[in-house]
């Protein structure tokens, strides 16, 4: 990988970075930062399951495991934010190792990964929703102290910046992976792994090492979701709604490129964003306007919002009279 492969991610992520200083309302600064949260999820999942064809429902088992470390480790043993953050990245790459070691050594794959996948963050949503040291239904509440060594900042800006900041480090990550010799032995997996095994690749190190790192990605999301918010329970750190979102983004997006999560999540939650205030407060309008988009996606732009933009830009192919000529 070259300087020229990531100046895109730097003058996009450049750009991004002057939106508060002209967008200074909070509740625009807080739909950017939720955004992405959101988009760094699914750049985790789109690491697994775009790069290397292992589709997973149950994402929220990494972004739950992220969230639940860095609130525990401030609250129950006063460990520093900053290194909480650390160490639930590492935790969620740990479980995704796990999970992974468990699955893809028994030969799952398909649907059969995707179910194990969502029965994990299932059964941690259940144990972290029973548990006294987490909290139980009650969560957890992070104590407010507003001050830059705590993770904490007056300004939501702030907090914009570092969540862009991961954004586009995972950016670099995700075009590293393209370009890389790994990259190149994932998409194998992906497109046929009996052949990819066949050439030698050894493909339960590449799938785990796919896995591991989407783990890290996606817990970090929520790692930053938890001191964002200040509160993380059951439901909101394992509950199918960051699985959904990590998948959807991606697909609308474009499933297997660098920049298809961002925009996919730029897409959906402001698309989501402006339906709710054209037509009011109607419960689940935000979901209709999600589910209609994904149906969009897949019936007319298989390849996302990105492949769609592609094949407009592509030149027309010649006819045959003037191939002739």
């Amino acid at each position: 990988m070259t300087l020229r492969d990531i100046i895109p991610i730097i003058l996009i992520v450049a750009l991004l970075a002057f939106l508060p200083v002209f967008v200074t309302a909070n509740t625009v600064l807080n739909f950017l930062v939720f955004t992405l949260i959101i988009a760094l999820t699914a750049q985790g999942w789109n690491i697994l399951a775009g790069f290397g064809g292992q589709f997973s429902f149950g994402h929220a088992a990494f972004f739950g495991t992220g969230a639940y470390a860095a609130a525990l480790l401030q609250v129950r043993l006063g460990i520093n934010p900053w290194v909480a953050f650390v160490i639930g990245a590492a935790a969620g790459a740990l479980v995704g190792w796990v999970i992974g070691y468990l699955s893809f050594r028994s030969g799952l794959r398909g649907s059969y990964f995707a179910l194990v996948t969502l029965a994990f963050a299932e059964v941690l949503r259940i144990l972290a929703n029973a548990a006294t040291f987490t909290g139980g239904a009650a969560g957890v509440l992070i104590k407010l102290d507003v001050r830059p060594e705590n993770f904490q900042f007056e300004s939501r800006a702030a907090f914009f910046w570092i969540a862009l900041a991961l954004v586009g480090a995972v950016l670099v990550l995700t075009r590293w992976i393209e370009r890389s010799r790994f990259g190149a032995q994932l998409v194998a997996v992906r497109e046929n792994e009996a052949a990819a095994k066949a050439l030698g690749v050894d493909t339960l190190r590449v799938k785990l090492g796919a896995i591991t790192l989407s783990g890290a990605v996606t817990a970090a999301a929520g790692c930053l979701y938890a001191q964002y918010f200040l509160y993380v329970d059951a439901n909101i750190a394992y509950g199918t709604w960051i699985s959904v979102e990590a998948i959807l983004a991606p697909i609308v997006g474009g499933i297997g490129t660098v920049f298809g999560p961002l925009v996919g999540a730029v897409a959906l939650h402001g698309l989501g964003e402006i339906t709710k205030l054209a037509a009011g407060s109607i419960p689940g309008i935000d979901l209709m306007v999600f589910g209609s988009l994904l149906v969009v996606a897949v019936a007319f732009a298989p390849d996302g919002i990105l492949g769609l933009l592609r094949r407009f830009r592509r030149p027309a192919q010649p006819t045959g009279a003037s191939r002739h000529a």
